[in-house]
């Protein structure tokens, strides 16, 4: 007896060593499941940082090789511009019409025709057929099928009708609108070649609509304005051009993008001063030299004898905080003087130095310069003025007001004026002081003696400019003399036409036409 008991006491603790051993098991395996979890999930957060350090890095390079890109635009404006042809000509400005053909699908179908088959009742069968039972009541049945089959073929004439109707109409719809469509495209293109030929004769309206569709077409980056001003001097063969350059802001002021891992950051390597400096200076020569190209490029018949080109750049006075627009950059350049450059191969800086043109000293500061050639008077406050062209009736003839009248026009004095006709204060902060106006009442060339004459009672007045108006126009002559001079402006019947309509909101006749001028070959 002593030994089974013993012998159940051994079974027992083997079984509770056994039990000990299976919790002990578990519980290490448990401690290795977790250190594995635990393994796993560091492991994973360590690939989950990885992965996002690595994609801020590719953001970070992805944000630096779009400004790169940038920057490469802003230094190829003036190569892309020699590529290929012009932005536009008068045959790419051709229209032409490709005929649409109708989709006559949704009415060419005809709705199938009811059938009898459809609406008639079943015959009666078996032994009522043979006895002839149910007949009465089958014939009612036949002549209310047959009432609804003829609705039902009423209702499909008439639905084919409709639709026959509205095909019909569909293709007189489309004939009308090609018709129309094919003589919109005539007009245009006969438009067209009606400017065309005025473009050949040197009317200043085509010469300024043809010029104006090549610059509207010229192709910039994102961020550069289109606007633009143009007058055409036919007696001369000079196109004024008055462009709207970008703002310095279009220079990135960041060269490139770093992500630094631990400060989870990523900053702005900034582009030196010096450098966005230079860049601009460089858009803006470059700017300048494409719009004299393209201008020059799209005059298949070389009317244009030369370009006169003022470059202003719209923006917000950071002392003020004023809208203002002043003159970055001025240039006067001949057909023969621009068509020896090898524009590929110059620095653009460069070349405007060497067209003479007046580049501002610090662009990048909006410094100002004065431009060869102003548009208009709007800096000039006009003192005392007799508002003359108010009184006359619709479109008057310039030359046909007395020498007073159209003096007054400008603000005439008395006699004994010394040849000055209106004095003018400008508000320009920059170029402050009298303007002598002079105006002359001629239908022939005005002579350069005229202009002379001006530049004497401007240095005699000390005035800080001069202005000479006409009704008709000046000889290349008075406009090298002016120009020379520096503080003198001629404005002649093309600009004073638009000056009046600007500022006076009159519709005028300048005068007579200058003669044509024999285009340079």
């Amino acid at each position: 007896m002593a030994q089974r008991g013993s012998g159940r006491g051994n079974d027992y603790q083997r079984q509770q060593q056994a039990l000990r051993r299976a919790q002990e098991q578990r519980a290490r395996q448990a401690e290795r499941e977790r250190k594995a979890a635990e393994t796993a999930s560091k492991r994973q957060e360590r690939e989950r940082k990885a992965a996002y350090q690595e994609q801020q890095a590719e953001q970070a390079q992805v944000r630096t090789i779009g400004v790169e890109h940038e920057v490469e635009q802003l230094g190829q404006l003036l190569r892309n511009a020699l590529i290929g042809d012009p932005p536009t000509t008068f045959e790419r400005r051709r229209r032409t019409h490709t005929p649409r053909k109708l989709d006559e699908r949704p009415w060419s179908r005809p709705e199938p025709s009811p059938r009898w088959e459809e609406f008639a009742p079943p015959e009666p069968g078996g032994l009522a057929a043979v006895l002839g039972l149910g007949r009465k009541r089958y014939e009612a049945e036949v002549a209310e099928a047959r009432a609804r089959f003829g609705e039902a073929q009423d209702r499909h004439r008439r639905a084919e009708a409709k639709r026959l109707a509205t095909l019909e109409r569909k293709r007189a719809e489309h004939r009308q609108a090609e018709a129309q469509a094919l003589d919109e495209v005539a007009t245009f293109n006969r438009k067209l070649d009606e400017e065309r030929e005025a473009y050949r004769a040197g009317e200043p309206a085509a010469v300024e609509a043809h010029l104006g569709a090549v610059l509207d077409a010229s192709v910039y980056p994102v961020g550069f304005p289109h606007e633009h001003r143009i007058a055409f001097r036919p007696a001369t063969g000079d196109v004024l051009v008055e462009i709207h350059l970008p703002p310095e802001a279009i220079v990135p002021t960041a060269r490139g993008y770093r992500y630094v891992k631990n400060r989870d950051e990523t900053i702005v390597l900034p582009r030196p001063e010096k450098e966005r400096k230079e860049i601009y200076a460089s858009v803006l020569a470059q700017v300048a030299l494409r719009t004299v190209h393209e201008v020059l490029t799209s005059d298949p018949d070389r009317v244009v004898n030369g370009v006169i080109l003022n470059g202003h750049v719209k923006t917000i006075d950071r002392a003020t905080g004023q809208e203002v627009s002043p003159c970055l950059v001025t240039l006067s350049a001949s057909r023969e003087q621009f068509g020896k450059l090898r524009l590929s191969q110059v620095d653009p800086a460069q070349c405007l130095r060497g067209l003479n043109a007046l580049v501002s000293p610090n662009p990048y500061d909006l410094e100002p310069i004065r431009p060869i050639v102003e548009f208009d008077l709007s800096k000039y406050r006009l003192m005392d003025s007799m508002d003359v062209v108010a009184g006359l009736d619709s479109r008057p003839v310039l030359v046909k007001l007395t020498p007073t009248e159209f003096e007054h026009a400008w603000n005439t004095q008395a006699s004994k004026d010394e040849g000055v006709d209106a004095v003018a204060v400008s508000k320009d902060p920059v170029f402050n002081g009298e303007c002598i106006i002079q105006a002359k009442r001629y239908s022939k060339l005005v002579g350069v003696e005229s202009v002379q004459a001006l530049a004497g009672v401007v240095e005699h007045k000390r005035a800080a400019k001069g202005v000479l108006i006409t009704t008709s126009w000046f000889g290349r002559a008075s406009h090298d003399f002016a120009r020379q001079h520096g503080r003198l402006q001629l404005i002649e019947e093309p600009e004073l036409k638009y000056l009046i309509k600007e500022h006076l909101g009159k519709d005028v006749i300048p005068g007579p036409v200058p003669p044509k001028r024999r285009p340079s070959r």
